[in-house]
């Protein structure tokens, strides 16, 4: 039961990191910090007040970038991979005492797999958005997902079940959100090309 809590305390916390990168590690660090929340030991500097420091700093420069035009769609396609490598960080360092092997490959392919899914569903919604309003959309889009990062960090260090259901339903969004723009841009290249 410890290791499904912490596979879902893990993938939630991924998912997470899919809407803004340094939230959900700022949560983690916070909770250890302050609340009652043990770190494996490899990840035991999170616990560290340099580090509460430097993710509270980078957090606040990851929040305001999403205010300015441009420079959200370019941290968009730093993100994607970047969010990635932080989801299947997440999901390793909850997993704790499983085996090595089975520890990263999980966190490989339900982490960072999770994060790269959200991370694609609002890189495209952002997309839409610049194209529909000339970018005037992405204000609150930004303000959506550094709440819902937040929101979902806190749940899932709280209630964890809870979390996954909700990481469940935004999965099955994401996903029908990237397989619904895919064919779209397949199309317009197609016309380009005529």
């Amino acid at each position: 039961m410890d290791v499904l809590l912490s596979l879902c305390l893990g993938i939630a916390l991924s998912a997470a990191s899919g809407f803004r990168i340094f939230i959900p590690p700022l949560a983690m660090s916070l909770a250890a910090n302050y609340g009652d929340y043990n770190l494996s030991p490899q990840f035991e500097w999170l616990g560290t007040t340099p580090a509460l420091v430097a993710l509270g700093i980078a957090t606040i420069v990851e929040v305001l970038a999403y205010y300015i035009p441009v420079v959200d769609n370019l941290l968009d396609t730093i993100e994607l991979p970047t969010a990635v490598a932080v989801g299947t960080i997440l999901t390793g360092a909850n997993l704790g005492d499983v085996n090595p092997v089975l520890q990263w490959t999980i966190a490989i392919v339900a982490g960072g797999g999770t994060a790269g899914a959200i991370e694609g569903a609002a890189a495209v919604t952002r997309l839409a958005s610049t194209g529909l309003t000339g970018g005037m959309g992405n204000i609150l889009l930004a303000t959506m997902e550094a709440l819902s990062s937040a929101v979902l960090s806190i749940l899932a260090l709280s209630l964890p079940l809870l979390a996954i259901a909700l990481v469940i339903g935004l999965l099955i969004f994401a996903v029908t959100k990237i397989s619904k723009f895919f064919p779209v841009l397949v199309q317009k290249v197609k016309r380009r090309r005529s």
